[in-house]
């Protein structure tokens, strides 16, 4: 008995079959990416390591908790404007698997702005509630420094596919909550240093953190306008 299956649908299979090929490749990613994402987990240790290392070899200097703290303080804003940054590469270069660090990147941010805020209350501060209000008073960038950190917190929660998939399109918008972040940081960051007239690094990376914010800005911008513009021809 001849068959009835035509040509169109015998490839039908074959089509599927491709389609599910390329998810599966899009879903794993490059054959280099395991090995990056290993290379960039390895790496971002080293801020830790480098303050484990100039502990036991005595080079923490005079005051080592003023050390600690600021070391930590300045690699989460590291963290949190390379982080930024992955967006506008990706978009900017074609390279999509860049999208797979940026979760990463981002809990190495709140990794150190935790160890920047334990570092403060415990070793600076010893616990001391009283000490802490009276610096908060006299020091206006510990209060930004401090909602930093907390807007920081319940992104880290939710930065797993499983609470973006439970959130849905509330997840999105919970974690643009991160450029407010980066203006605060930014904020902390200039007030910590205007005391001791040293700009140098906070106008560095506040230029970082403006083009990188201002990139978006563009982007939302231009969208806007040619939504409207279709809208227009529409009419």
């Amino acid at each position: 008995m001849e068959s009835t299956t035509t040509p169109q649908a015998a490839a039908l299979p074959r089509a599927k079959a491709a389609k599910a090929g390329a998810r599966a490749a899009g879903a794993t990613g490059p054959r280099w990416l395991p090995w990056a994402k290993g290379a960039v987990f390895v790496a971002a240790w080293y801020p830790l390591a480098r303050i484990v290392f100039f502990g036991f070899t005595d080079r923490l200097g005079a005051n080592p908790i003023e050390f600690i703290t600021r070391s930590t303080g300045l690699w989460t804003l590291v963290f949190l404007c390379i982080t930024l940054a992955v967006t506008p590469l990706r978009r900017l270069t074609g390279w999509n698997a860049l999208i797979r660090f940026r979760r990463m990147l981002g809990l190495y941010a709140f990794f150190y702005a935790a160890l920047h805020f334990t570092t403060y209350i415990w070793f600076d501060k010893w616990f001391d509630v009283a000490a802490m209000l009276k610096d908060v008073g006299k020091r206006p960038f510990i209060t930004v420094g401090f909602a930093a950190f907390v807007l920081l917190i319940p992104l880290a929660v939710t930065s797993t596919r499983a609470m973006a998939r439970r959130l849905g399109r509330r997840w999105q918008t919970l974690h643009r909550v991160v450029y407010a972040i980066g203006v605060l940081a930014i904020l902390h960051f200039w007030w910590m240093k205007a005391g001791k007239h040293d700009l140098a690094l906070p106008k560095l990376y506040g230029a970082i953190m403006l083009v990188l914010l201002g990139w978006r800005l563009g982007v939302w911008l231009l969208a806007r306008w040619r939504a409207a513009r279709a809208g227009a021809r529409a009419v």
